[in-house]
């Protein structure tokens, strides 16, 4: 386990590193989550092992510090890491990010160009939405207020979660969790979309077939972003089809343009 302090108060982002080659590989999890526990085993994938690989928490989640001082923008997020990555010698990076982890990755590499040379969005977070009592994820947790969300209205949110998500997004600090998820709903100015269509490296968007293309696939596409569906999976691809995850995202990351 490897650290680095990534705020003026000393609060640090950890993350679990494999040793190989350069450039370094960047495994970033969604929210709720740990990169550990969501990417440990396809950074061991024949496919994907050999390159240095940094399984990273985001600040507020898994094993890094939970500062309740800290806002958990999307922007935030990504100059954190940008921080912890800068300590730990990465440059032109690649990104294998997953849901509101590719949101952050996504401006990370508009931010902080220097530190990503690709990218692999894993279902990512691309619009703002709309927050829906009573849904689940993002939505649902940005319809609460944080004095509700603090004082009770979590719990809701672990039922609704089921034991699996609940297993990772327990180690999240409270305000972490609030507030990433209505950062995550609110989107950045430009999007996430329009930040992602004007990068110059070589990105992939892998998404769960059984959703069908989604939206504004087409305009993706014509941005140079590589659109792929992976069968027989749900928002977790990397766990639910984990060789089919690591055969598209070994093509993404080997392919030209």
């Amino acid at each position: 386990m490897h650290d680095a302090a990534v705020t003026p108060g000393g609060d640090r982002i950890r993350w679990v590193e494999l040793p190989g080659q350069e450039p370094a590989r960047v495994y970033v999890h969604g929210l709720g989550a740990t990169s550990p526990a969501y990417f440990a085993q396809a950074a061991a994938h024949p496919l994907l092992t050999g390159r240095r690989s940094l399984l990273v928490d985001l600040l507020g989640h898994g094993i890094s510090d939970r500062p309740t001082d800290f806002d958990y923008r999307l922007e935030s997020h990504a100059d954190a890491l940008a921080a912890a990555l800068t300590y730990a010698g990465v440059t032109g990076a690649e990104l294998v990010a997953h849901s509101m982890g590719g949101s952050v990755a996504v401006v990370l590499a508009s931010r902080h160009p220097r530190l990503v040379s690709r990218l692999v969005l894993v279902d990512a977070n691309l619009d703002p939405v709309t927050p829906v009592s009573g849904a689940p994820g993002s939505s649902g947790i940005a319809a609460l207020s944080e004095p509700e969300f603090l004082a009770g209205g979590w719990q809701h949110i672990r039922d609704l979660a089921g034991p699996h998500w609940w297993s990772t997004m327990r180690l999240t600090g409270l305000e972490a969790l609030h507030r990433s998820a209505v950062h995550l709903t609110r989107g950045t100015t430009p999007t996430m979309r329009e930040l992602l269509v004007e990068l110059s490296i070589p990105r992939t968007f892998l998404y769960p077939a059984a959703d069908g293309s989604p939206a504004g696939a087409d305009t993706l596409s014509e941005a140079g972003v590589r659109v792929v569906p992976v069968p027989d999976c749900g928002h977790n691809i990397m766990l639910d089809q984990p060789d089919a995850f690591a055969r598209e995202t070994a093509a993404a990351l080997s392919a030209h343009g």
